[in-house]
Parts: structure tokens; C-alpha cells; sequence
């Protein structure tokens, strides 16, 4: 029997590091057991007073038709400013028009994370006003936080049929975000902790680089969280889909109850 020769560098790796020369940055990202999460902050020196809040919504039909297509529409609401994007993952960087690529509000990213990657397009807007309470109370529409760019991206890539209209607030989602400049490590990261309504919590520590220092960023990286005694090998939850089948579940379940006495 022959023996298969060993290869140098998994398919997975050469995938990854293929996207990422075409992309524009790389995030690590680790979701942190909770059995972790005291320890973890205190290897990192993390202090929760230094911690930004942050409102997150999703915008899907209750059975994710959206999220079946690839797509993602977020708003967030932070003190000093709301922001707006439309997301479409997987994609091929190769494959986005010119026009597209040359947008200032475009950003390609390889998302990569123990046991899987993904790279992804997303259209982004910083708003000018605090609209997005507004929306997600529907005193105004959806369209109002959403430039005519994003709405194009969204047209082009949503299931045929689905419109803004037709698109059902999922949140929100309480956020603390902190940025930490860790001893050791001349990686800036980022911890982020996701309260979902039933008191669940998603954990994640991400690090951002260049494409071009993608792999020795990675390797760095995994040598400092060991160093520190985070464990790198514990379940992965995204928090997109944390988010997105715990609010599906809440919207089905409200539908199936059918409408209440007040409704008459």
C-alpha cells in the first residue's frame, strides 16, 4: 500500500491564505469557553469599566431567509454614533465588480477561527443621525438607515421576493466591546461579550492584521493565548449566529401563538 506523501500546507490553509491576498484584512477571532471567562480576563489585564456599550439588531424574515442567501443587514447603536451595514458572506474577492471594489465604504475580510474561515463583503455606513432607535421601533422604516449603495448590494444578493419591507427586527443584543493592549503580544485585540435575552453569553477575542502577516500573526497569536492558559480548543458560536436562531426561534414562537386578545 502506498503511503500518501505529507503535505506542507493543509488544503483549508492554502484556501485561506489565498482569500486573504485578495482581501482587504484578516480577522483571528476565538470564542472563549465560559468555564474561561475569569480566567481569561484576567490574563489579559481586562478591566469591564473600560468597556463600551453597544445596542446590536439584525434585520431577517423569522425563518432566516436572508441568512440562507448569504446575507447579513446589522445596525448598531454606540453613544457617539450609530452605523449601518449590509453584509454578503461567503464571497470570492475576485468576483466583486470593479465599482464595487473601489468603494471607500467597502471592506473585504477573511474571518478565520479554529476549525473553519469564512471571507466576506460588507458595505458599511457611519450615520450622521441617531436613526437607529427610530427603526427598530418602527417609527421609520429600515431603508432610512440604509444609503442607495447598500440597498443596491442588498437588491442584487437577497432572495427573490424579499424586500426590506419585508424584514423583521432581531434584537437587540447587549454589547460590551473593549480594546486591549495585552503585555506581551504587540497584537492589539479586541474582547467582546454578547448578552442575548435568556441571559446566554458569547465571549470572543479577535486580533485584525494585514493580509501579507496573516500566518505569522496567526502563529504568534496561538502561542500567546497558550502562553496565557486560554484554551484554544473549545466550542466555536459565532455570535451573527448566536444571534440570528435565538431571535428566529422567538419571532416563530410568537407567530405560532397567533395574535393576542388586545389585537380584536
Amino acid at each position: 500500500m502506498t503511503t500518501p506523501a505529507p503535505r506542507l500546507l493543509s488544503d483549508d490553509l492554502v484556501k485561506v491564505l489565498q482569500l486573504a491576498r485578495e482581501s482587504d484584512s484578516v480577522e483571528l477571532k476565538l470564542t472563549v469557553p465560559e468555564r474561561s471567562y475569569r480566567s481569561a480576563a484576567a490574563a489579559l489585564g481586562v478591566d469591564p469599566l473600560d468597556a463600551q456599550i453597544r445596542q446590536v439588531f439584525f434585520f431577517d424574515t423569522p425563518d432566516l431567509r436572508l441568512d440562507a442567501a448569504g446575507v447579513v443587514v446589522r445596525a448598531r447603536r454606540v453613544r457617539d454614533r450609530d452605523d449601518s451595514v449590509v453584509k454578503l458572506r461567503p464571497v470570492v474577492p475576485s468576483a466583486l465588480s470593479a465599482e464595487l471594489r473601489a468603494s471607500p465604504n467597502l471592506v473585504v475580510e477573511v474571518d478565520a477561527m479554529p476549525g473553519g474561515y469564512v471571507c466576506s463583503a460588507a458595505l458599511k455606513q457611519r450615520l450622521t443621525s441617531p436613526d437607529v432607535a427610530a427603526v427598530v421601533s418602527g417609527r421609520k422604516p429600515l431603508r432610512k438607515i440604509l444609503d442607495k449603495d447598500q440597498r443596491a448590494f442588498f437588491l442584487e444578493h437577497a432572495p427573490e421576493g424579499v424586500t426590506l419591507e419585508d424584514l423583521s427586527v432581531l434584537g437587540p443584543i447587549l454589547v460590551l466591546k473593549l480594546s486591549l493592549r495585552p503585555e506581551g503580544t504587540p497584537q492589539k485585540f479586541v474582547a467582546e461579550m454578547w448578552t442575548y435575552p435568556d441571559g446566554t453569553r458569547v465571549v470572543e477575542l479577535s486580533t485584525k492584521c494585514p493580509p501579507a502577516d496573516a500566518l505569522d500573526v496567526a502563529l504568534d497569536t496561538r502561542a500567546f493565548l497558550e502562553r496565557k492558559g486560554i484554551p484554544l480548543s473549545g466550542e466555536q458560536r459565532t455570535k451573527t449566529r448566536t444571534a440570528l436562531e435565538f431571535f428566529s426561534r422567538e419571532l416563530q414562537a410568537l407567530a405560532a401563538e397567533g395574535p393576542g386578545p388586545d389585537s380584536q
